[in-house]
C-alpha cells in the first residue's frame, strides 16, 4: 500500500497520514516507506527507501515536503541511496541512515544538501565504515548510535 497510518488502541482501520496512493514518486506517493519518526508536532518524516528520499508530512497534510534526497540514487551529497532509520532534533535538523551509501547525513532545516557526519568511508568493518546502516538515535548527552547491521554492532560516536 506504500503509506503510513496512525492507530488509536482498538481502531482497525487507522488514520492515513503519509502516502497511500499506490507506489509512486508524487508529493503524495511513498515507494517502500521503511522507516518513521514523529516529532512533538505529530509531523511524521518517512525514509521513503525506493525513492532515495526523506519526506516531512505535517499533521492532517494530503502532501509530503521533500526534506532530504530526491535526487536520485546516488552518493552525492544531494543525495541518498536507500534511507533507512531516521532521527530529527529540535532545531528540526534530520539525520539519516543513508544505507547505501554507508554513512549518517545532516540536513539542516531547509537545507538543499546533507553533510557527511559519519561514515561514507565505503562499504567495511573500519572504525568509520559500515556495512549496511538501519537504524540510528541519540543519548541525552549528544552521543550518536548507529546499528550497523552487516557488521553486527551497534557503534557510538560524539557528534558536535
Amino acid at each position: 500500500k506504500h503509506e503510513v497510518r496512525r492507530y488509536q488502541i482498538g481502531d482497525k482501520n487507522g488514520t492515513l497520514v503519509a502516502g497511500g496512493n499506490r507506489r509512486g514518486a508524487g508529493l503524495n506517493q511513498l515507494n517502500v516507506p521503511i522507516y518513521i519518526f514523529v516529532d512533538q508536532q505529530q509531523t511524521v518524516y518517512v525514509s521513503d527507501n525506493n525513492n532515495h528520499r526523506v519526506t516531512k508530512w505535517n499533521k492532517g497534510a494530503k502532501e509530503g515536503i521533500i526534506v532530504a534526497g530526491d535526487q536520485g540514487q546516488g552518493n552525492a551529497l544531494t543525495q541518498l541511496s536507500n534511507p533507512y532509520g531516521l532521527f530529527v532534533d529540535t532545531l528540526g535538523t534530520i539525520y539519516v541512515a543513508d544505507c547505501g551509501n554507508h554513512r549518517v547525513m545532516r540536513w539542516p532545516k531547509g537545507a538543499k544538501e546533507g553533510t557527511v557526519i559519519v561514515g561514507g568511508n565505503g562499504k567495511g568493518a573500519g572504525a568509520n565504515q559500515f556495512n549496511y546502516l538501519r537504524g540510528l538515535s541519540f543519548d541525552r548527552h549528544g552521543n550518536l548510535y548507529v546499528v550497523d547491521n552487516e557488521n553486527n554492532r551497534v557503534q557510538r560516536f560524539s557528534i558536535e
